[in-house]
């Protein structure tokens, strides 16, 4: 098996050395001695080096790029356990298991909500050595592929060799694996024609926090829509590895496309263009990409001085997407839109996963972050007025905006955008305050209109104490779950909002 591959780290570096960088988060360590990292050392490659332990103590969470620049990380682990095989994976958490050591499992670390964190030490389980494609059933159209595969490994390959596409077009998709996606349910930018990750997934191999190794789906020899008891590869699907450890997915894969469609239209106001979309969905319209921009972001990313601007654009047969198309157009002609240049969508294509701006603004000052929630057609335009107004109240704001990224029958994603810059750009605690408080606006707005609080970036550190109200009397069965796969509470402790047996972490 290849080498794990070597991908971007976060666009920050951080400005201590590694051996003297401290840590933003302050929870309890486990204490870890060499007779135990002899053990772990049987089981796989190890690493304690203080580079390795620097990288392996954050993601892509906008805040700790912040601390970067202050010599901090947010939290270290003990080691880093770098298996190449579910048995390698199997072994290290049975150790870990009766050691009563936290393990926080990793990908490409392109989470944007601190769930890769090694919150109380132990050790980071980077499954980047789990690579490459498996099997490839092409008559079916399903893969089964390892976690720590990343996203152009798998697409380039299901290409060259098997003629198909996942489809799945995140914007991570040059930093994230296959079990990052897993772990947060997350979605590609044409998620509207193939689904989300969870639709995507036909069966997963899981490791759990004993060693024990569960196959569920067609991974288990369950047939498509199985109706044999619950479909336990959504019961890991959004976990982010506190129940179990995926180290093998099987995804449904599409013919390459034969054809592709594009249209633009600019509407008068954002709940016009969300009543076309909602009209379009729910006439069966299911285009790859409808994107509509609020009059702000219209502005920022494409130079349209007044309006907000509807991108749409399909792929596949061609008479599948024409028709797709219509409605669209038609529902863009009733509500008064005018059409644009085309050029807009190439234009989006061309610079959809730049995100060069984020190190910019960090290195300025400014406190920037995305939130995207989801939230049913009947709440979306209400939703979007009270979250911006509530980041436009906020002391120090200098940007609330939002576009729709994801379109269903039943509603759609919002994606906001806030940006702040405090009166000395080197204050650390009016950032962090500045960035809780614009969190805390949009999840009170999602929760007030009956919404998701995440759509497809997952709950890790920055949400995790909304989670417990968002799930209501559901929350107590995530707890059962826990307790359940994970009795001594080693997986990703500190993330989902469940209680930790290593104590608690002082964020936000």
């Amino acid at each position: 098996m290849s080498a794990a591959p070597q991908r971007p780290v976060p666009p920050v570096e951080v400005t201590a050395p590694a051996e003297d960088a401290t840590e933003r988060l302050h929870a309890p360590h486990v204490a870890v001695d060499r007779a135990f990292l002899q053990k772990l050392a049987a089981t796989c490659e190890v690493r304690d080096d203080a580079e390795s332990l620097v990288a392996a103590s954050r993601d892509w969470w906008p805040i700790s790029l912040r601390w970067a620049l202050e010599g901090r990380v947010p939290s270290r682990p003990a080691a880093v356990a770098l298996p190449r095989s579910t048995d390698e994976v199997s072994a290290v958490l049975q150790l870990c298991d009766a050691a009563r050591v936290p393990v926080t499992p990793a990908g490409g670390r392109s989470g944007v909500c601190g769930g890769a964190v090694p919150v109380f030490g132990g050790v980071a389980l980077d499954m980047r050595g789990l690579d490459g494609i498996v099997a490839a059933d092409e008559s079916s159209g399903l893969v089964d592929v390892r976690a720590g595969t990343y996203g152009p490994d798998l697409e380039a390959a299901l290409r060259r060799e098997h003629g198909m596409t996942l489809g799945h077009w995140p914007q991570s998709f040059e930093l994230s694996t296959v079990g990052g996606w897993v772990a947060c349910r997350a979605a590609g930018q044409y998620s509207t024609r193939y689904g989300k990750i969870e639709d995507i997934v036909a069966g997963l191999e899981v490791v759990l926090a004993g060693g024990r190794v569960v196959r569920t789906g067609g991974l288990a020899g369950a047939g498509p829509r199985s109706s044999t008891g619950p479909d336990l590869s959504q019961l890991f699907l959004g976990g982010e590895g506190t129940l179990g450890v995926v180290t093998t997915a099987r995804l449904r894969a599409h013919p390459l496309p034969a054809a592709e469609r594009r249209a633009v239209w600019l509407f008068d106001s954002f709940a016009a263009g969300i009543e076309a979309l909602r009209r379009t969905l729910r006439r069966g319209g299911t285009p790859a990409v409808l994107r509509l921009y609020d009059v702000e972001e219209s502005k920022r990313n494409f130079e349209v001085d007044e309006g907000h601007v509807l991108i749409a654009v399909d792929e596949g047969d061609p008479h599948v997407i024409d028709a797709a198309m219509r409605v669209v157009e038609e529902e863009c002609t009733i509500a008064g839109a005018s059409p644009l240049d085309v050029g807009i969508a190439g234009h989006w294509l061309d610079r959809r996963n730049d995100v060069s701006i984020l190190e910019t603004v960090t290195r300025m000052g400014v406190v920037a972050d995305t939130v995207e929630i989801a939230a049913p057609w009947s709440q979306l335009s209400g939703l979007y007025d009270d979250a911006v107004s509530g980041l436009r109240a906020l002391d120090g704001v200098v940007a609330a905006s939002a576009h729709e990224s994801h379109a269903y029958l039943d509603g759609a994603c919002l994606y906001f955008t806030f940006a702040g810059l405090g009166p000395d750009p080197d204050d650390l605690a009016w950032a962090e305050n500045f960035y809780g408080s614009a969190w805390d606006a949009i999840m009170s707005a999602t929760r007030a209109h009956g919404g998701s609080i995440s759509h497809h970036h997952g709950i890790g550190l920055v949400r995790a104490r909304h989670l417990p109200d968002a799930l209501g009397e559901g929350f107590a069965v995530l707890e059962a779950l826990k307790r359940a796969l994970d009795p001594n509470g080693i997986l990703n402790p500190g993330k989902l909002g469940l209680a930790s047996p290593f104590g608690s972490v002082d964020w936000p």
